[in-house]
């Protein structure tokens, strides 16, 4: 089957869902990764063009630890908005990728380019299926691939309230591979040193993860959130293909 993980930036990915891809990559599934931005004002003291070429070789780097593809969709950091220019690149890009299952954004996150993700990947999912809207050369798809919401960052709303997955996968067998991977994005620790006084992101990612998997029972966990709008697939496909999954009561 194959699976597209699309958040906003470099690195959000790794931070929110890379054990359970690596599950997946695992039993033989097909894994894409993606990046709406490139990640360019993502540092104190680098240019653009510079910050764009570095953390799209991290992101290379990590995507291929698990056999990966890494993709941009080439939007700038503070600049993802959901209008119509954007709704369709980011369908085109679906209908290119073809995803049966996407694990993407939390729709309310601290951060507007990870909820304007998140919605617009959300509406492609939902119109890349229609043959009369006009994206690109890529054909429509056949169906609407099931979407998943990663936890928002520290598992709160932008308006600081908890957010409840609805079903937690166990993660504890993949952590050093999701360590890796988000250790590939060296560069982004300067940045949150200066910008967020964040440091030891890894050991930050690894503190949440034990936090979610806490609640479930496990030593780390990834949780999530399934779209069960209108049309949209109703089978909660990811638990099925990930065996360590605990379901919310």
């Amino acid at each position: 089957m194959k699976i597209l993980a699309i958040h906003a930036h470099p690195d959000d990915v790794e931070f929110l869902c890379a054990g359970t891809l690596y599950l997946l990559s695992e039993k033989g599934h097909e894994i894409h990764i993606a990046s709406l931005s490139s990640g360019d004002k993502g540092s104190p003291d680098k240019c653009c063009e510079e910050v764009i070429g570095i953390r799209r070789a991290e992101a290379e780097r990590s995507a291929s630890i698990i056999g990966a593809r890494y993709c941009c969709l080439n939007f700038a950091d503070f600049e993802i908005y959901d209008d119509s220019p954007s709704r369709k690149r980011v369908t085109e890009f679906l209908r290119e990728i073809r995803p049966e299952v996407i694990l993407t954004a939390s729709p309310g996150d601290y951060l507007t380019d990870h909820e304007n993700t998140s919605a617009l990947v959300r509406n492609a999912a939902f119109f890349a299926p229609v043959r009369n809207y006009a994206t690109g050369p890529s054909a429509p798809l056949d169906a609407i691939p099931a979407v998943y919401y990663v936890d928002p960052l520290e598992g709160i709303d932008v308006l600081g309230q908890k957010v409840k997955p609805d079903f937690c996968v166990d993660i504890t067998s993949a952590m050093p591979i999701k360590e890796k991977m988000l250790s590939c994005h060296e560069s982004q620790r300067e940045w949150l040193r200066k910008h967020h006084c964040v440091d030891q992101y890894v050991e930050s990612m690894r503190e949440w993860s034990a936090i979610r998997g806490r609640e479930f029972g496990c030593q780390y966990g990834e949780g999530f959130r399934q779209h069960k709008g209108h049309a949209y697939p109703q089978e909660n496909i990811l638990a099925k293909l990930v065996s360590l999954s605990i379901l919310c009561n």
